[in-house]
């Protein structure tokens, strides 16, 4: 069912931007941009050190301040990866080591090879504060292709790294134990085999997945994942170790008189959603946090919205109490194009949300948006540990002809460029001053976003023009 919201605009003149607001049942959310121009960004993490890190399918890892919006490329494998742009393969999944304070190590997977002798692999770089650097090869050669990669990152609760990985668009291959492709691998995090796998000298930890895209903890830490279907039955799963999810005999529920033989003699594990026609569902993280009281004991799923598009939303799958069932399905945001990735603010309760543009297999620039309730007091002020002193700031906002930037004393002698939504470059001026007029009269109604770059980082506002 859709949940009905209110939507009104209000003008936080203090600090230059328009916002929406969301009112659930007695939750009012209030929307900001964090970063726009992003180029298809895949993974968004919520890191110990209370900024978000998100890998580009390009093939680089942005770690942001989610106060200020500053940016900065910590990994560029541009040159390495296949893929980013026009297809599914590329950089994926990224996930941060259990005890990252002490050990500050960082895994990826990502794709590389050349048209069709594409592969896959997980790799981890050590972060220095500033960059990741030192690259080592967990695992090689995971099959990969065109489509159906998988290749969302988890660290379970006994500190393995979890990695979903597609069938390439082989189905054959998810049924296969000799392939890794279309399943769910549990790997020790120096790339090894656990010696309590459910299969011997053997990474599988289930099996008979699509291209599960969605990998997170729910109510007492059980494992859930969100996979893509065919042209029906996307599914959402609690997975269970050593067992069988079906495809390619099974889609969804067992339900057919195929299905049904197949799952009783196999021990399929059923989905506890699915949906009909695909929606193309991904990243999923569970909210449980008293600053969105109607979103508790909830997974938030973002939704890409299909080959044709028309379905793109955050899903709110509310559980029972043990979290072997979903109750009920609400839908927002269902108005800002493909959503890839959500992440949560631990201390905050603020949700952010990736966009992936507005068609299939994605298309830039993208932006990192935040949903805060603003009423909510933390109990830890992660602000005060954050770097304010990096701004751009455009009021008013919308802008209906003349406006004014604000900069940053640092921003001083370097160049803005205000580009349109198609990433074209509409004007480059250099920043002289704090205070400077924009004028905006004779460009087209629509999404701008306007970009400066410094020896701190890069900021990236969204300006709409009336």
């Amino acid at each position: 069912m859709k949940k009905l919201y209110t939507i009104t605009l209000i003008l936080l003149a203090t600090i230059g931007l328009s916002a929406q607001t969301i009112t659930l049942d007695s939750t009012v959310l209030t929307q900001r941009d964090v970063a726009t121009g992003l180029q298809i960004p895949w993974e968004i993490l919520w890191g110990p050190d209370g900024h978000i890190w998100a890998t580009e399918r390009r093939g680089q890892v942005i770690r942001i301040n989610p106060t200020n919006g500053n940016q900065n490329t910590i990994l560029n494998i541009t040159s390495t990866v296949e893929g980013g742009v026009n297809g599914e393969p590329g950089m994926l999944g990224m996930a941060l080591h259990p005890d990252f304070e002490n050990t500050p190590k960082v895994y990826v997977a990502y794709n590389y090879g050349a048209g069709w002798n594409v592969f896959e692999r997980l790799v981890s770089y050590d972060w220095n504060g500033s960059s990741l650097s030192n690259e080592e090869i967990l695992i090689d050669d995971i099959p990969a292709g065109n489509i159906h990669n998988g290749a969302r990152l988890l660290i379970s609760k006994d500190n393995k790294i979890l990695m979903t990985t597609g069938d390439t668009g082989s189905g054959n291959l998810s049924q296969n134990m000799n392939s890794l492709a279309g399943k769910l691998l549990r790997i020790n995090l120096d790339g090894s085999i656990p010696e309590d796998n459910p299969f011997p000298n053997s990474y599988i930890y289930s099996f008979g997945h699509r291209n599960a895209q969605g990998l997170a903890y729910g109510p007492n830490d059980q494992l859930y994942s969100s996979e893509h279907g065919a042209q029906q039955s996307d599914e959402f799963n609690r997975i269970i170790e050593g067992r069988d999810y079906g495809w390619p005999t099974v889609q969804g529920a067992c339900n057919t008189n195929t299905e049904i033989n197949y799952c009783n003699a196999n021990n399929v594990v059923e989905p506890l959603a699915e949906w009909s026609p695909c929606i193309a569902v991904n990243g999923i993280e569970y909210y449980d946090h008293p600053a969105i009281p109607e979103w508790n004991n909830s997974f938030l799923m973002a939704v890409l919205g299909g080959l044709s598009g028309g379905a793109e939303r955050i899903s709110i799958l509310h559980l029972n109490e043990d979290g072997t069932a979903v109750t009920s399905e609400e839908q927002y945001f269902d108005n800002f194009g493909r959503l890839r990735d959500v992440c949560i603010n631990p201390e905050t309760g603020c949700v952010y949300i990736a966009t992936n543009g507005s068609q299939y297999p994605g298309t830039t620039p993208n932006r990192i948006i935040e949903f805060c309730n603003l009423d909510y007091n933390p109990s830890v002020d992660v602000e005060d540990v954050l770097d304010k002193d990096q701004f751009v700031n455009v009021y008013p906002n919308p802008l209906t002809g003349m406006g004014t930037l604000h900069f940053s004393d640092n921003f001083i002698g370097a160049t803005y460029e205000l580009m349109n939504y198609s990433a074209q470059l509409v004007k480059s001026e250099k920043i002289t001053s704090t205070t400077m007029a924009i004028d905006t009269r004779n460009l087209p109604a629509g999404a701008y976003y306007i970009r400066a770059t410094n020896s701190v980082g890069t900021i990236s506002k969204t300006i709409l023009v009336k």
